[in-house]
């Protein structure tokens, strides 16, 4: 199943997020810091909706929809495609996207924070 949906360009990050953790040791050092099932819905520049997972809590996979079956995102970051393209390319930081009302957060906030080394990760692996 592809991650990519053409219509939201930065969604090439989250292939990129599934090739990192492919590398076991790396699946395992991002469930050890994540330790969560974070969910990310994008809106692209069209106004429609999209919506991707990154299970750090157990499975380290990356999926289309808000959780993994039968679970529940601990946080859910909600920010335009475009920002989301910029968030992991490195060009802008969560806590500013946040503070300017770029980026809102439901669920644990604290846990969130643990997610710039694994975009990181991904800005290393695609070309974004």
């Amino acid at each position: 199943m592809s991650l990519k949906n053409d219509a939201f360009p930065s969604s090439a990050a989250f292939e990129a997020i599934d090739g990192a953790l492919s590398n076991d040791a790396e699946r395992k050092a991002a469930i050890k810091t994540g330790g969560a099932v974070f969910s990310f819905k994008l809106t692209n520049d069209k106004g429609e909706e999209e919506a991707w997972y990154l299970d750090l809590k157990e499975s380290g996979k990356v999926g289309k929809g808000e959780a993994p079956a039968g679970k529940k995102a601990d946080v859910t970051l909600l920010l335009t495609d475009e920002n989301f393209g910029k968030l992991v390319a490195g060009k802008s930081k969560a806590q500013t996207l946040f503070m300017s009302g770029k980026l809102k957060i439901k669920g644990n906030v604290m846990k969130a924070t643990k997610l710039e080394p694994i975009l990181a990760k991904a800005k290393t692996q695609s070309k974004l």
